[in-house]
């Protein structure tokens, strides 16, 4: 039942009064279901039924005859949905008004390219293209005339053949992707194309299911992605999605959430509603945007499904919002008109690209003279309206016609008229013998089926007249090149389409996507880019740690721990640094890590350095003095040869010590440790021969004493050699068989290397110092029971003076060594060789210099003598 309201909109219920009915978008009229259809057309087409006609759809609202039919359809009404209540039930009246100005270009499109074709004799010579074109809204309408395209509308003589001489060998259509589904189901059943210029769903795509389907409109797979790619350009990581309740727009926003977690995006919510639905759902999808977090909306849906929502979220002042959407609706005219329009300045989204059609344009220019100025050209047949002056300007006007140079789906349209022309035109010229059916035979062009028509089409590859290549893949799908628009607002009442961008599949991965940032608009008008995250980004220096039982865009930023870096934003992970590196302070980036060992450049290694040069020439000096003064009674006393060996060892132990001093490496780590073991032995079995002379002596002045004759010079220079050679061998075994290296100590600090030399064998240390030890020991023993012996210059005293001072040293070293980190512990070795060596050259040698430079009169034999004997050595 159909009636008219108040203002003059045809309305009529959608499924009976009930509460939450819903009406099927753009349903113009009343029919039997799809499934009952479908039936109903494979009975007959088995012979099961006779072929009668059940109904008849509307006439075409053009047509043209010709050799080869193709159909088209096109709904030229908007649709609007009003909700009421009655009877305490709430239902829905579909309300249809004004003309889809759009729709119409499409079928001027269609009629544009059959007529071109006609005209060239290049395609299809000999042969005319017609076309039906249905202005078919709804469903049950869209099945009826695809019947009719297949079957016809006559009166059927042999009820066992359901077939016409002006049946359509393909069909084109229809704009939206939920009447194609449907119909492009029905007619793959009989291997009839369909070609679609705007039908985006990427279940289309399934061969199965519609196996005759084609589209010069790439699929919403690709749109998907590229939207995906754009969210994430943009590093909008927390977004909305809406969509409508159909194939177009569940599949469309399934394909786009399942990219957008691939790019690492999050969904706060997903809401899908109809503009023909209940109100309930919409209430539920504003709620959904009026209280999330995120501030960039994807919408997958129609144009219709838009106008309703940014209408209702104006009246509520929802507004700062970043909307992102698909090609369905982010080029249509009629949101210019919708209450809330000032919402979408800003907006992206991808579509097809601008194309110029010579000759179209020039038609479409003079429709939009016309309807703009209200007058006629002079070529035009009309005498209603007044002739046209010339004067006006279409820069200034608001008109749906203003973007004529921009054929984006029109070219589609254009498209795909010539891929079936293409695939007839193959079909016609074909050789016998060089087909492609069997046994190389062609399709007869007084005869041709539709699978014939289908395997020419699925195989054309041709480029159009303004250089664009149309070819097909095994789904049927075309290549996918988008343009990035941006809806800008020029001035208060009038939209822009900017482009601002390109996304092309054909190109490799890291080149697809092409942007100019500079020429965006963004939500609002603003010109900044918005922010849309659940959680700030985490900056270097730390990582994301997840929020429980919330997305994974959802996180805290914690810094990374000691020894670990992230250097990119939003690190997931914080990763260890090299064995050799170390985090800076931001913890950013891993540095190498500061090399420490005792450097001559140094405060410390200069101090240390002079000391040693010191007692070197301190050493030097003494022995000079010993020299020249060798013959004077003191120094011959004193056995002169041991003294002068003794002066060497101390200079070769102050010298080495320079050897702990600088970078250490494979041969100063050897030499070091053991040049101080082997010159420090020296040392000590000088002194200890010494020690021993002294007793001897004084032994030997007992009556009937035959000592010194088994401890005389050559017996005393053997003591020393074979004591030091002990030493020699020790060190020889260490080096043999686990000797010092350097070694790079990273256990005192984790920001810093210690270089130094490792023992190697610890016991090789151990036993050369204990070696060491134990001929101080003797000595300071020896030394000790000789310290009163009579005579006035008693050398015991002296040294044991110097084996005090040797045993508090290295008593102290060892602690001291053990707890001093880095090149502390070497400075800690260097000081305890220097000590004990400058605690020798004083105790042992200054006197003597004093006696010998100050005080000469006691440097004579009956001054030593006085309470002695003479002793003869």
């Amino acid at each position: 039942m159909r009636s008219m309201d108040v203002s003059g909109h045809l309305i009529r219920p959608t499924e009976g009064i009930k509460t939450d009915a819903r009406a099927e978008v753009g349903l113009c009229g009343e029919g039997m279901s799809l499934p009952r259809l479908l039936l109903l057309v494979l009975l007959i087409r088995r012979g099961a039924l006779v072929c009668r006609l059940q109904g008849k759809a509307q006439p075409p609202e053009f047509t043209k005859a010709g050799d080869f039919v193709t159909g088209f359809w096109f709904c030229s009404c908007y649709v609007h949905s009003r909700s009421i209540r009655f009877c305490a039930n709430e239902i829905n009246l579909v309300v249809f008004s004004s003309i889809n100005l759009r729709e119409f270009q499409f079928a001027q499109t269609m009629i544009f390219a059959i007529e071109e074709i006609n005209q060239n004799p290049a395609i299809l010579p000999n042969h005319t293209m017609g076309y039906k074109i249905y202005n078919s809204c709804g469903m049950s309408n869209i099945i009826r005339s695809a019947l009719d395209l297949v079957n016809g509308q006559e009166e059927i003589i042999d009820e066992r053949n359901c077939t016409n001489a002006d049946n359509a060998q393909a069909v084109i259509g229809h704009s939206a992707s939920a009447p194609t589904v449907g119909f492009a189901r029905i007619l793959g059943r009989f291997q009839i194309p369909v070609l679609s210029h705007f039908a985006t769903c990427a279940c289309l795509s399934n061969r199965e299911v519609f196996p005759s389907f084609f589209r010069t409109i790439p699929s919403d797979l690709y749109q998907s992605r590229a939207l995906a790619k754009l969210v994430k350009h943009f590093r909008w990581t927390w977004v909305g999605a809406i969509s409508n309740k159909n194939e177009y727009g569940i599949n469309g926003i399934a394909a786009f959430m399942k990219a957008a977690q691939e790019e690492g995006v999050c969904i706060e919510y997903y809401r899908a509603f109809e503009q023909t639905g209940p109100l309930h759902e919409l209430a539920k999808v504003v709620e959904s945007v009026k209280y999330s977090t995120s501030k960039v909306i994807v919408a997958f849906m129609s144009h219709r499904e838009v106008d309703v929502l940014v209408t209702e979220l104006f009246k509520q002042n929802i507004t700062g919002l970043q909307w992102v959407g698909s090609d369905a609706w982010i080029t249509e005219d009629a949101l210019t008109s919708s209450e809330g329009n000032s919402l979408l300045v800003g907006s992206l989204g991808f579509t097809v690209s601008k194309a110029q059609i010579p000759g179209l344009e020039d038609q479409f220019v003079r429709d939009l003279w016309e309807d703009t100025f209200d007058c006629v050209l002079n070529d035009t047949a009309n005498t209603q309206r007044k002739p046209c002056d010339g004067f006006g300007s279409v820069q200034t006007v608001e008109s749906y016609f203003t973007t004529v140079s921009e054929l984006r789906f029109t070219n589609n349209v254009y498209k795909s008229v010539y891929a079936v022309s293409h695939a007839l035109h193959n079909l016609v010229t074909c050789e016998e013998g060089r087909g492609p059916f069997s046994n190389g035979s062609c399709a007869d062009a007084g005869h041709i089926q539709p699978w014939q028509v289908l395997h020419y089409l699925q195989n054309i590859n041709f480029t159009t007249n303004q250089g664009e290549r149309v070819t097909f893949d095994q789904n049927g799908d075309s290549p996918a090149r988008y343009e990035l628009v941006n809806i800008q607002l020029v001035t208060s009442r009038t939209l822009h389409v900017a482009t601002v961008g390109i996304f092309d599949s054909n190109l490799p991965r890291e080149r697809q996507f092409t942007l100019n940032d500079m020429k965006i608009v963004w939500g609002g008008g603003s010109h900044t880019v918005p922010v849309s995250v659940c959680s700030e980004s985490c900056p270097p220096g730390k990582h994301k740690a997840l929020q429980k039982r919330k997305h994974i865009c959802c996180y805290d930023c914690v810094p990374c721990a000691e020894g670990e870096i992230s250097n990119i934003t939003d690190s997931m992970d914080c990763f260890k640094c090299p064995i050799d590196y170390w985090p800076n302070a931001r913890r950013d980036v891993c540095i190498l890590k500061e090399i420490e060992f005792l450097s001559y450049a140094e405060l410390m290694g200069i101090v240390l350095t002079c000391i040693c040069l010191i007692g070197a020439m301190v050493t030097t000096a003494i022995a000079s003095v010993f020299f020249h003064f060798r013959e004077t009674p003191i120094v011959r006393a004193n056995n002169s040869e041991l003294s002068f060996l003794l002066l060497f060892s101390l200079t070769l132990c102050f010298l080495c010590s320079l050897t702990f001093i600088g970078r250490p490496t494979q041969w100063s780590c050897m030499l070091r440790h053991t040049a101080f073991g082997i010159t420090f032995v020296l040392c000590i079995s000088c002194v200890l021969g010494k020690t021993l002379v002294v007793l001897m002596a004084f032994r030997a002045t007992l009556p009937a004493s035959n000592v010194m004759k088994w401890f005389g010079p050559a017996q005393q220079r053997l003591s020393v050699l074979c004591l030091t050679f002990i030493q020699v061998v020790i060190c020889i075994l260490w080096l043999t068989i686990n000797p010092p290296f350097p070694y790079k100590n990273m256990n005192y600090y984790k920001e810093k290397i210690i270089l130094e030399c490792a023992l190697g064998s610890p016991v090789g240390f151990w036993a050369v110092l204990g070696y060491i030890g134990f001929l101080a020991m003797l000595c300071f023993v020896l030394a000790f029971l000789a310290r009163k012996l009579p005579d006035n210059f008693n050398e015991a005293k002296f040294i044991t003076f110097s084996m005090l001072i040797f045993w508090a040293v290295w008593i102290a070293f060892i602690p001291a060594y053990v707890s001093s980190p880095g090149k502390f512990t070497v400075a800690v070795e260097i000081f305890a060789i220097i000590s004990s060596s400058y605690g020798l050259l004083i105790c042992i040698f200054i006197p003597k210099c004093y006696v010998i430079l100050l005080r000469p009169e006691q440097n004579t034999k009956s001054h030593i003598m006085v309470r002695t004997k003479d002793i003869q050595y």
